[in-house]
């Protein structure tokens, strides 16, 4: 792809990074002295940008096992976090000097890799436009301001993004790539699989339409899709996965220390029912009394909740249209999420699910329609990030 082909794309991510910067700028300089230190807090406040982008929360845990090597004891064991991020922060950190700066680096990197196998992806099939608003609310979601800080989000969509991309090419052997870094990049990676399985169908069946697929069972002209390459790129995640856990049984004798390590987050597998009915306990004193008290330490899960209804609504939709490998990409995503016992850090899980964001191109047309989406999430992603900037919980 060309530079004129990719000025879009970096136009838009660009200009989605500068206002997170900005906004996160004016939140320290004018309201952090505000704030007691954090007991977190990993980084002085010398450069003010690499202190918000890389020490808040998970970052802390991402910089350790690059600087001390995985944990699997405490109080909060390091092995609940995925290698692909701390391998690529260790190879990096020598050459620029600072493990921060390496993840930021590496992630914004990665966010930008994603932008413009995204932007292409989407203007393939549906045209630039569709392409153009689809990257836009992929980038100011609310919780889209994580792909610049040291989180595992980037390199996830990145991955997913990139297997979906490479599929659709018929770039069998980096859809494979792409996929055993998602699986080494978080558990949920898994649900790239499925994903490739109905995108190879999918291809299966038009080739079959077209009499490809019969030409290639024949010996004659270029073939429909084959399907060894499909399927190694489709063991692919499970494979990521499958290397963590090795090393883990080989570091620590417990190949399932990641899972039994998600306990100390209360993240313990439930029935999605039970997340929700625990939610809708009446809080003591009542629902009036707390919220006059301004003790509604729920309304987190509220905003989350919301946010899993939405994407699991437009997973609907998708499976409604019959695109099935977007479809079911989504809907495992939230549901995977969502069995983790807990509905803390949903709209953070559920930003990286990007076949949302083409519906929602799609509607954006009306000119009204895209007004309503974007003034939603820049203001919701304005309020998350005031909030993260100084040191509050928000995914």
């Amino acid at each position: 792809m060309s530079f004129r082909e990719n000025f879009t794309p970096i136009l838009i991510f660009a200009t989605s990074r500068l206002i997170i910067v900005v906004v996160a700028y004016l939140a320290v300089a004018f309201l952090g002295h505000t704030m007691p230190p954090h007991a977190h807090h990993m980084r002085g406040t010398e450069n003010l940008l690499l202190d918000v982008f890389g020490s808040r929360w998970d970052t802390a845990f991402y910089v350790n096992i690059v600087e001390e090597g995985y944990r699997n004891e405490g109080e909060m064991p390091s092995v609940a976090f995925f290698p692909l991020l701390p391998l690529l922060m260790g190879l990096l950190a020598p050459l620029v000097g600072d493990v921060v700066v390496a993840g930021i680096l590496i992630a914004n990197g990665a966010l930008l890799g994603a932008s413009l196998l995204f932007y292409r992806l989407v203007a393939d099939q549906w045209g630039e436009p569709i392409a153009q608003r689809a990257l836009w609310y992929l980038l100011i979601f609310p919780t889209a301001f994580f792909g610049s800080a040291i989180y595992t989000e980037s390199l996830f969509l990145l991955a997913s993004v990139g297997a979906l991309f490479s599929a659709r090419r018929r770039n069998w052997a980096a859809a494979g790539i792409f996929a055993v870094a998602a699986g080494l990049t978080r558990l949920i990676g898994l649900i790239v699989a499925p994903m490739l399985v109905l995108e190879w169908l999918r291809q299966r069946r038009e080739a079959e339409k077209s009499g490809e697929w019969h030409r290639q069972e024949t010996g004659h002209s270029h073939p429909g899709p084959p399907i060894l390459q499909p399927g190694l790129a489709v063991l692919a995640a499970p494979a990521g996965l499958l290397a963590y856990m090795i090393y883990l049984w080989r570091a620590f004798g417990e190949p399932l220390a990641f899972a039994h390590a998600s306990a100390a987050w209360n993240r313990v597998p439930r029935p999605p029912g039970q997340v929700i009915v625990a939610l809708l306990q009446r809080p003591a004193g009542g629902w009036v009394q707390a919220l006059r008290a301004g003790r509604l330490p729920l309304l987190n899960d509220w905003i989350d909740l919301g946010m899993v209804l939405f994407f699991l609504a437009l997973a609907l939709v998708l499976l409604y249209r019959q695109q099935w490998a977007e479809g079911i990409f989504v809907w495992l995503g939230v549901m995977l999420a969502l069995n983790s016992g807990l509905l803390m850090s949903q709209r953070r899980y559920v930003w990286v699910l990007f076949p949302v964001y083409v519906l929602l191109a799609q509607w954006g047309h009306r000119p009204w329609a895209d007004r309503a989406i974007t003034g939603l999430f820049l203001g919701g992603q304005t309020l998350f990030v005031i909030l993260f900037a100084l040191w509050y919980w928000v995914a």
